[in-house]
């Protein structure tokens, strides 16, 4: 199992179905779903019966492919997660050297650079494993917080374009960089 080192604030750990909880928390805030659904809150049934085997279908522990757990390594609290997966993975030719990187924060840990800080942690320890050659991240195109974390991890503009997920496709701004 890959395992992330502390950063200077924070902590890492593969989150897993017991992590429910966490899940509907974050998703409670309609200003956090703002750049994800219009700011639809998820019920607990849609995280029980869709996100969890979501996530468990593209989880691989051995690669660092999932959602990462984000706390602070003062005292425990969860702020939110990063994710890894193969860009495309919900497609018939998923990218499994190009690795997608997201992330969703709880409002009150914005403005902290926690997002940057975990995002990086996370790519430096996927990308010590030498399989990834470009890291790429998506946003709606009005969600500049994202987008500024993405140039922060070194990504560059790469197109406007359809992302097609089995949850909807929608239209993003994609930015990317090589990691070899």
């Amino acid at each position: 199992m890959l395992l992330v080192p502390d950063s200077a604030r924070l902590r890492f750990e593969m989150m897993t179905a017991n992590d429910a909880e966490l899940l509907f928390q974050l998703d409670q805030d309609p200003l956090v779903m703002r750049y994800i659904n219009g700011g639809k809150c998820t019920t607990r049934e849609e995280i029980a019966k869709v996100y969890v085997p979501r996530m468990e279908s593209y989880s691989n522990p051995q690669k660092g492919w999932g959602l990462w757990k984000v706390s602070l390594k003062c005292d425990g609290e969860f702020l939110g997660w990063v994710l890894v997966r193969p860009m495309d993975f919900f497609t018939d030719s998923p990218q499994h050297n190009n690795l997608e990187l997201g992330w969703r924060f709880h409002r009150k840990t914005w403005g902290q650079g926690y997002g940057t800080e975990a995002a990086q942690a996370i790519a430096n320890a996927v990308i010590g494993l030498g399989e990834a050659k470009w890291l790429t991240a998506i946003a709606l195109e009005q969600n500049n917080a994202s987008i500024g974390i993405m140039k922060k991890l070194g990504m560059s503009y790469l197109k406007t374009g359809l992302h097609k997920d089995p949850l909807g496709d929608v239209e993003v701004v994609y930015y990317q960089c090589r990691v070899f």
